[in-house]
């Protein structure tokens, strides 16, 4: 793991929501980035994340922002702007001077800037905020160096789990209070699950890069990776046993244990569909799934809704995500200071701020469909995280104690970010070969790794 300068203890928490979709960056149009402190000593910068113009009320919500923001700081300007992190022109946009002051990326993203010189350190700048040494280490290891120099502000991390059905784990004589903490265990479960009810006991998504996804996680928690570093660019690897070991599990449970049901080929939303239904056993998801589940697809049930830390086998991590905002290597120090100052107003402060929270909370109970006070991974320590919990505490409607194993366990796991490099497209190459496992009991698996990891890489040599 690496190693990080400030330690900070912490625990998981409990906030509002979670998101469990891979974030995509989309393309931007090119833009001037801001102007110095030539106008009376005023600064000007320019920020990613403004919603588009089909989200009018979401564009006064940020230009509201941004009136009490340059209200409170009288020497900064911002302009906002619609553009979105664009991993295949950032380079040209960097380099012709045409990116934004503050960019939102995707957590695929971080290290490989990081590596590349792309962004700069802002240490300096948020320790000049007060409850900087308060926040999760744990959620900005993604996002700093070998030498603990952190490179961004992240937005609603979430780290992956494994979501299960307490109902269906009970009826196959399984304790729901107790489950799998090994992928063996997992394996062993689903086949009770599958031998004592109608459900699937556990189910691997595999369509819309979904597959590959999946893959990446319990490569992850195999002890391996899919992408590596080769000097100053980036290669597949796809042929390790990590990823064997993952998809040869997978083989076994499909075809030797017919634990995994009959309909295969499924996408995220078919598996949640499914788990709401009370037709799937186990799935690999975040505690927002909770949310997507009963919001989404009406799942009546949701006493029966469970969620544990990654099951490991070899490895000690699992994969994490969310939105990183950072600021590009070739802003000045004068417009880095302020766009640092942007970013711990308008994303790190609310995540603080016990008052905000609670406010949220009580507006999202007025909802009978909503789900209030899912756990995700915390922004801040656990002092102030149970400031917060106490906060929404009236508010939350979710059964807490069902969340219970993976609080426990996700904070002694290695949170790792999804590949560094066209992650998505990556993703897509590895669909076909978890699709073969998962629908041919004598899939080719060496020979289909050998040939995505081929192109894979043809893939990555373009992009870099």
């Amino acid at each position: 793991m690496t190693s990080m300068a400030r330690p900070r203890p912490f625990r998981l928490g409990v906030l509002l929501l979670s998101g469990i979709a891979v974030l995509a960056a989309c393309g931007g149009d090119d833009n001037a980035g801001g102007s110095g402190g030539d106008d009376g000593g005023t600064v000007t910068i320019r920020v990613q994340g403004l919603p588009p113009g089909t989200d009018q009320a979401g564009q006064d919500q940020f230009n509201a922002k941004i009136a009490e923001f340059e209200e409170q700081n009288p020497d900064i300007q911002i302009e906002a702007s619609t553009n979105e992190f664009d991993p295949q022109t950032f380079s040209a946009l960097l380099a012709g001077g045409g990116v934004e002051d503050v960019i939102r990326v995707p957590l695929t993203e971080p290290q490989g800037l990081i590596q590349r010189g792309q962004v700069q350190p802002i240490t300096g700048y948020l320790d000049e905020w007060e409850h900087a040494d308060e926040i999760n280490p744990q959620v900005l290891e993604p996002i700093s160096d070998a030498d603990g120099e952190v490179y961004g502000i992240p937005r609603s991390p979430f780290a992956l789990g494994l979501v299960y059905n307490r109902a269906l784990f009970e009826q196959a004589g399984l304790d729901p209070d107790a489950p799998p903490a090994t992928w063996e265990d997992v394996r062993t479960a689903a086949q009770a699950i599958s031998a004592a009810t109608d459900a699937a006991g556990f189910v691997h998504e595999s369509k819309d890069g979904t597959g590959g996804w999946q893959l990446t996680m319990m490569a992850y928690a195999h002890g391996g990776e899919l992408e590596r570093a080769d000097g100053e660019t980036y290669v597949a690897d796809f042929q390790n046993a990590a990823v064997r070991d993952s998809l040869e599990l997978l083989g076994q449970m499909r075809w030797t244990d017919q634990s995994m049901g009959e309909t295969q080929l499924l996408n995220q939303d078919d598996v949640i569909r499914q788990f709401a239904a009370g037709q799937v056993g186990m799935f690999m998801g975040t505690p927002g799934t909770y949310r997507v589940a009963k919001q989404n697809f009406g799942m009546e049930d949701t006493a029966s809704y469970g969620v544990t830390s990654m099951p490991q086998a070899g490895g000690n991590a699992t994969m994490s995500g969310g939105e990183i905002f950072m600021v590009p290597a070739s802003v000045p120090e004068d417009r880095a200071a302020a766009a640092v100052k942007w970013m711990v107003f308008y994303y790190a402060e609310p995540q603080y701020d016990p008052e905000t929270a609670a406010t949220e909370a009580e507006a999202l109970s007025q909802d009978p469909a909503a789900a209030v006070g899912v756990p995700v991974l915390p922004m801040f320590d656990d002092a102030q995280q149970q400031l917060i919990n106490d906060a929404i505490a009236p508010f939350v409607n979710v059964e807490l104690e069902n969340f219970q194993p993976y609080l426990a366990g996700t904070p002694e796991l290695e949170l790792k970010p999804e590949p560094p490099l066209n992650a998505q497209a990556l993703y897509q190459v590895l669909d076909p070969v978890v699709q073969a496992v998962l629908t041919d009991p004598d899939a080719d698996v060496d020979a289909l790794l050998a040939s995505a990891e081929d192109e894979a890489n043809r893939q990555l040599a373009a992009a870099q």
